[in-house]
C-alpha cells in the first residue's frame, strides 16, 4: 500500500491521530527533505527508515519505491509541509503506483490553498488554484492572462522573494480586486492581510517579507459580498500549475 500522508503546514498540533498511526505502522517512510521529516517523526518519537524523494529525483526514487511496494513493503509519501502532490512532489509516483496496480490512499490534513481560501473572505463556492507562476515577469503575465476573465476565486503559491512582483504582476493583469495575502499559516507569526490589490502592492512594498505566501484574488465577476449568483454553488476547479 502506497499511503499519502498529509503533515501540518506549521503548528505540529495540527497532524491528525490517522496520519500518526499510519507512520507509526508503515516499513518505510519517502519524503520531500528527509532531515525535516527527520524532525518531525523524532518529535512525535517515531522511528522509520526514509526514501529521498524529491522534485529532481522523483523518476529514480520512485522505481525504487514501487520496487518495495512489489516485495509487500508499506510506503507513506510526506512533503515538507501539507497534502503530497499538491504543488509538490507526488504525482508522478501515484501514477506509477496506479499503473502498477497497488492501491494508492490519502490521509487527508492540512493543506495552504484550502486554509487561505477559507479565511479570506472571498467566495469559496468556486475557485482555481494555479499553484507558483513562473519566475520570470514575462512567462507570469502570461500565466494570470489565462485566468483573466475567470469568475472563480484565484489562489497561487509564492516565495518570499517573488511575493512583491507577483502582486504588482496581478494588479496589472486583474485589475483592482479585492484580494488577500496569507503568509505562514499555523505559526506563531501568521498574518493574513486584506484589501484591494493596490493597497497590497503599497503595503508589500515597505515589507521585508519572510516565510511562505498564500495570495487569494477575487475572481473578475465576484463582489465583495461573497454571495454566489442566484444562491448556487459552483464546481472546485483546481488547476495546478509549477511551471
Amino acid at each position: 500500500m502506497l499511503y499519502l500522508v498529509a503533515t501540518p503546514i506549521g503548528n505540529l498540533g495540527d497532524i491528525t491521530i490517522r496520519a500518526l498511526e499510519v507512520l507509526r505502522t508503515v516499513d518505510w517512510v519517502a519524503s520531500e527533505d528527509t532531515r525535516k521529516t527527520g524532525l518531525l517523526l523524532k518529535h512525535f518519537g517515531i522511528k522509520k527508515p526514509q526514501i529521498a524523494f524529491y522534485e529532481h529525483n522523483e523518476a529514480r526514487a520512485g522505481v525504487r519505491i514501487v520496487s518495495l511496494l512489489e516485495q509487500g513493503q508499506s510506503v507513506a509519501l510526506v512533503t515538507n509541509a501539507g497534502t503530497p502532490a499538491i504543488a509538490d512532489p507526488g504525482y508522478t509516483l501515484v501514477r506509477r503506483a496506479i499503473d502498477a496496480g497497488f492501491p494508492v490512499t490519502l490521509i487527508p490534513g492540512a493543506n495552504a490553498a484550502i486554509a487561505a481560501l477559507v479565511v479570506s473572505g472571498l467566495p469559496v463556492h468556486s475557485f482555481t488554484f494555479r499553484g507558483f507562476p513562473p519566475r520570470k515577469p514575462g512567462p507570469r503575465r502570461r500565466f494570470l492572462e489565462v485566468d483573466r476573465e475567470s469568475p472563480h476565486t484565484l489562489i497561487f503559491y509564492e516565495s518570499p522573494y517573488r511575493i512583491q512582483a507577483l502582486l504588482a504582476a496581478a494588479l496589472e493583469v486583474y485589475g483592482d480586486r479585492d484580494a488577500v495575502v496569507v503568509n505562514d499559516m499555523t505559526k506563531m507569526f501568521e498574518a493574513i492581510h486584506r484589501g484591494r490589490l493596490s493597497e497590497l502592492v503599497t503595503r508589500y512594498l515597505a515589507a521585508q517579507p519572510k516565510g511562505e505566501y498564500v495570495l487569494v484574488v477575487a475572481g473578475a465577476s465576484s463582489s465583495r459580498s461573497g454571495s454566489a449568483e442566484d444562491g448556487e454553488k459552483g464546481p472546485c476547479d483546481v488547476v495546478a500549475d509549477e511551471t
